[in-house]
C-alpha cells in the first residue's frame, strides 16, 4: 500500500497531460496497469481503472475512448473531494 496523497497528485497530473495530449494513452495505459493496492474508497476506482485499460488493443471511435479513459481517471482524485464534501 502506498501513499494516497502520492496517488492523487500522479492522477491529477497524469490526467491533464494525457487531456492536453501530452501523454499517449499506452503510457497511461502502463501507469495505471502499474498502481498498487491502495485501501478503500480507493480501491474500488483503481480496480474499475485497471480493468477498463487492461485490453491493449481497445476498439470504438478515439475520442469517445479518450473521454471514457479520462473519467476513469478523474475518478480516482474526485474520491477525494466526495469523501471531503461528506465529512462537512
Amino acid at each position: 500500500m502506498k501513499n494516497v496523497d502520492d496517488l492523487i497528485s500522479s492522477a491529477k497530473t497524469v490526467h491533464a497531460r494525457y487531456a492536453a495530449s501530452r501523454m499517449e494513452r499506452e503510457t497511461v495505459r502502463e501507469w495505471v496497469l502499474g498502481l498498487s493496492e491502495y485501501r478503500e474508497p480507493y480501491a474500488t476506482v483503481l480496480r474499475e481503472a485497471i480493468e477498463w485499460f487492461k485490453p491493449l488493443n481497445p476498439t470504438g471511435d478515439m475520442e469517445t475512448l479518450k473521454a471514457n479513459d479520462l473519467d476513469r481517471l478523474r475518478a480516482i482524485f474526485e474520491v477525494v473531494d466526495k469523501g471531503a464534501a461528506r465529512r462537512q
